[in-house]
C-alpha cells in the first residue's frame, strides 16, 4: 500500500493538523465526543475529522463511528469538505456531510476560526442486529455545535435579547442583564453577527452499506430490492419483494433495466464509447499477463496488443465480449448479443444520470472487478482489497496508470466515463429508444418481466 500512499492514491487530500492550536481544538472535540484524547502533535484528518494516525494510536479505526452507526464528526476547517471520507460504512455519509458543510459554510467558517465544531449524523438506530433494520433508516439528522457550545449559547442569547426588548421592566432585571453579559463573552454581538447552525435532516434514499458483508439497498425505486454482496440468505427476511446477490446476474440486469438505472456505454450521451471500451480491454489484458506471469514491457497499448495476439487462446470472455462491442462501435460490425450471463455484460453499462448514478456505478464496479479504474473511482474499499491480492507487476501498472491518467484530471476523467455530476434530482425521464426498451443487448426482454 506504500506505493499508493506515495502517489496520493490512498490517504490523499487529507487535511493536516500540525499546529498546537489545531491539535488542542481537536482534542477538546475528541474528548467531548468520545472521552478520549490523542498525544500526537501532528496528524491528518478526513472529511469527518477521522485521523488514520489517531486511529492507530487508539487502536480503534471506528473511534468516531461506534458500531458503524451514527457517525460523529469534528470540523476544524471548512476545507474538509473536499477531503475523502475514510472507513465509510454508508455510501450516503460523504454526500450528507459535504452538503451540510456547503449549506452552512459561512457560519462554520466563523465558528471554526475560534473552536472546533463537533457533531453527529443521527438516525434512529444505534446498532444493527438485523438487515431488515436497514429499511428503517429513512432520514439522517445532522446536529452540531462548538465544543464551547457557542451555537447553543447564541440561541439562549437570542431569547434573552427578545425578553430584554419586550418585557416592561427588563432594564431593571439585574439577573437577566448579568446572564446576557456572561453569554456575550462567548457569543459576541449576535445582533450584528448572528450565529445559527440549525439541525438539518437529509433523506437517506437508496444506499450501500458495508454491514452484513455489503448490501445495496434500493427502497426508493419503482420496483424495490436489496442486493447482497455475499449470499443473500445471510440477510434473512427483508421488507422488499426482491432480494438478490451478485450471483443473480439475470435478476440484477432486469432490476437495473425496469428501474431505468443503467444505460449501455455505447448509447450514453457524450461518451467516447470506443475509448472507454479500449481502456477496459487493456485492464483485462494486464490482469491476464499478471496471472500468466508475462512481462508486459512498458505496458503501452502496443505491448498489450502483442500479448493479445500471442495468447489468443487464453483471452478471457470479458475481452472477447468487449472486442465485439468495439467492432460494432467503430466499424459497424454485427450487434453483439451479450446476455446478462456473459462475463462482459456489466462492463458495457454505466449508471444513468440521476441521484442514484454513483450508487449504480458502485454496484457495477462489484460486477466488473477487472475494470480497475471504475473500481478505484466508484468503490475504493473494494479496490484496496483487490489491490492487496495482485502481483507486484499489476500493482505497479495500476498505481502508475491511476497516478498519470486519473489523478492529473480527476473531474474530467469522471465526466468522460460517467457523464456530468448528478444534481440530486431525478433526470431519468424522457424518450427511450428501442435499445433501452428491450435491454441493452436484447438479453432482458419484456416478456421475461
Amino acid at each position: 500500500m506504500n506505493r499508493l500512499i506515495q502517489k496520493g492514491l490512498m490517504f490523499g487530500n487529507l487535511i493536516p493538523v500540525d499546529s498546537p492550536a489545531l491539535v488542542e481544538r481537536y482534542n477538546r472535540a475528541l474528548k467531548h465526543l468520545t472521552g478520549k484524547q490523542t498525544k500526537l502533535t501532528d496528524f491528518h484528518i478526513d472529511l469527518s475529522g477521522y485521523s488514520p494516525e489517531v486511529g492507530d494510536e487508539l487502536n480503534d479505526p471506528l473511534y468516531l463511528n461506534p458500531n458503524g452507526m451514527n457517525r460523529q464528526f469534528i470540523l476544524l476547517t471548512t476545507e474538509q469538505k473536499d477531503a475523502p471520507l475514510l472507513n465509510a460504512k454508508f455510501s450516503t455519509s460523504r454526500d450528507i456531510l459535504q452538503r451540510f458543510i456547503t449549506q452552512n459554510e459561512a457560519q462554520l467558517f466563523a465558528l471554526t476560526a475560534r473552536d472546533a465544531v463537533a457533531g453527529v449524523l443521527e438516525n434512529t438506530i444505534f446498532k444493527l442486529t438485523s438487515a431488515a433494520q436497514l429499511f428503517d433508516m429513512r432520514r439522517v439528522t445532522v446536529s452540531a455545535d462548538t465544543t464551547g457550545q457557542v451555537v447553543k449559547g447564541a440561541e439562549r442569547m437570542a431569547g434573552l435579547i427578545t425578553r430584554f426588548r419586550t418585557e416592561e421592566d427588563a432594564w431593571f432585571d439585574d439577573q437577566l442583564i448579568t446572564e446576557m453579559i456572561g453569554l456575550a463573552k462567548t457569543t459576541g454581538d449576535i445582533t450584528r453577527n448572528p450565529i445559527t447552525l440549525k439541525e438539518q435532516t437529509f433523506d437517506q434514499g437508496n444506499f450501500w452499506t458495508s454491514h452484513f458483508g455489503g448490501v445495496y439497498v434500493f427502497p426508493k425505486v419503482e420496483y424495490p430490492a436489496a442486493i447482497s454482496v455475499g449470499p443473500r440468505e445471510v440477510l434473512g427476511r427483508l421488507p422488499v419483494p426482491h432480494v438478490f446477490d451478485l450471483g443473480d446476474r439475470d435478476q440484477i440486469a432486469k432490476f437495473l433495466e425496469i428501474n431505468d438505472l443503467a444505460e449501455p456505454i455505447v448509447r450514453a450521451r457524450g461518451a467516447d464509447a470506443a475509448a472507454i471500451l479500449r481502456q477496459k480491454m487493456d485492464f483485462i489484458l494486464v490482469d491476464l499477463a499478471s496471472r500468466l506471469g508475462i512481462d508486459t514491457g512498458t505496458s503501452t497499448r502496443r505491448d498489450l496488443r502483442i500479448i493479445a495476439n500471442t495468447f489468443t487462446d487464453r483471452l478471457p470472455p470479458e475481452f472477447a465480449g468487449l472486442a465485439a462491442m468495439l467492432r460494432w462501435a467503430e466499424a459497424g460490425g454485427p450487434w453483439p448479443r451479450l446476455t446478462s450471463q456473459h462475463p462482459a455484460y456489466f462492463y458495457t453499462l454505466r449508471g444513468r444520470p440521476g441521484p442514484d448514478r454513483d450508487l449504480v456505478n458502485m454496484l457495477l464496479a462489484e460486477l466488473s472487478p477487472l475494470d480497475i479504474r471504475q473500481c478505484f473511482i466508484c468503490h475504493k474499499d473494494l479496490f484496496y482489497r483487490l489491490y492487496a491480492s495482485w502481483s507486484d507487476a499489476k500493482q505497479t501498472y495500476v498505481a502508475n496508470f491511476l497516478a498519470s491518467e486519473y489523478q492529473m484530471d480527476r473531474n474530467g476523467t469522471r465526466e468522460a466515463i460517467f457523464g456530468p455530476e448528478p444534481d440530486m434530482t431525478d433526470t431519468r425521464q424522457g424518450s427511450r429508444d428501442i435499445i433501452d426498451m428491450v435491454g441493452p443487448w436484447g438479453a432482458v426482454r419484456k416478456e421475461r418481466q
